[in-house]
C-alpha cells in the first residue's frame, strides 16, 4: 500500500516539478531580458553560504527504513540578496521564487524517489525470497515429510507383519505342545489299557484261583465239571 501511495506521489510530484521549472525558467529569462548579463555576477557576489537546508530522517515501513528528507531552510534566508538591484529587482525576487519552490519540490521528489527505489528492492528481495519458499523450500520439505510418512507407514506394517509372525509361532507353539500333550495321554491310556488286559488275561488263564494256570477240562481242577 506504501509502495502505490508512493507512485501516486511520485507521478504529482513529477508533474508539478514540471510546471514549476517551466515558470522557474521563465522567470529566467525575465530577469536576463530586465538586468541583463550583470545581474550573475551580482547574484555570486552576494550568496555567502547556502540558503537552502535539507533535513534526512528515517521512516519505518513493514519493516524497511526509508529515508525521507525535509527542506529545513528558515523562512527569512529566503528573503534576502538581490533586493538593491539598479534595474530587475522585481524580476529577480520572483526568480528566486520561483527557484525556491521548485527546490522545494525537487526535494520532496527526491524524498519519494529514494523510498520508492528501497520499497521496490525490498520488495524485489520479498519476491524472491517468497519464490524460493514455494518452488525450492517447499517442494523438498514436502518431500521430506512424504518420506517420512512412507518410512513410517513401511516401519508400520513391517511391525504388523512381525507381531502376526509371532502370534503364528506362539500358535504352532501352543499346538505342538497340545498334541504332545493329547500324544502323551493317549500313551498313558493306551498303556493302562494294555496292563489292564494283561491282568485280565493272566486272570482268565489262572482260573482265578492264582495258582499260575491249569486246564478247565481236567477233571482234577473242578470237581463240579462231569464229563
Amino acid at each position: 500500500m506504501r509502495f502505490r501511495q508512493i507512485l501516486k506521489e511520485i507521478v504529482a510530484a513529477k508533474r508539478a516539478m514540471g510546471d514549476n521549472m517551466r515558470e522557474a525558467a521563465f522567470a529566467l529569462t525575465e530577469v536576463n531580458y530586465a538586468a541583463g548579463d550583470s545581474v550573475k555576477h551580482a547574484a555570486f557576489e552576494n550568496v555567502g553560504q547556502a540558503t537552502v537546508k535539507v533535513k534526512a530522517s528515517t521512516e519505518n515501513v513493514a519493516g524497511v527504513k526509508l529515508a525521507a528528507f525535509a527542506d529545513a531552510t528558515e523562512k527569512d534566508a529566503r528573503g534576502a540578496g538581490l533586493q538593491g538591484l539598479a534595474r530587475g529587482g522585481q524580476q529577480v525576487k520572483r526568480a528566486q521564487e520561483k527557484y525556491g519552490r521548485a527546490v522545494e519540490e525537487l526535494i520532496k521528489l527526491a524524498s519519494l524517489q529514494t523510498s520508492f527505489l528501497t520499497l521496490d528492492e525490498a520488495i524485489k528481495t520479498t519476491n524472491r525470497r517468497v519464490n524460493a519458499l514455494e518452488n525450492v523450500v517447499t517442494p523438498k520439505l514436502e518431500n521430506t515429510i512424504a518420506y517420512i510418512k512412507g518410512e513410517l507407514d513401511e516401519l508400520e506394517r513391517e511391525e504388523f507383519f512381525r507381531l502376526k509372525k509371532i502370534q503364528a509361532k506362539k500358535t504352532e507353539a501352543i499346538e505342538r505342545s497340545e498334541a504332545a500333550r493329547k500324544a502323551a495321554e493317549e500313551a498313558r491310556l493306551a498303556s493302562g489299557e494294555l496292563a489292564g488286559d494283561g491282568a485280565a488275561m493272566g486272570f482268565a488263564m489262572g482260573g482265578g484261583t492264582g495258582d499260575g494256570g491249569g486246564d478247565l477240562l481236567q477233571p482234577d481242577h473242578d470237581p463240579d465239571v462231569l464229563f
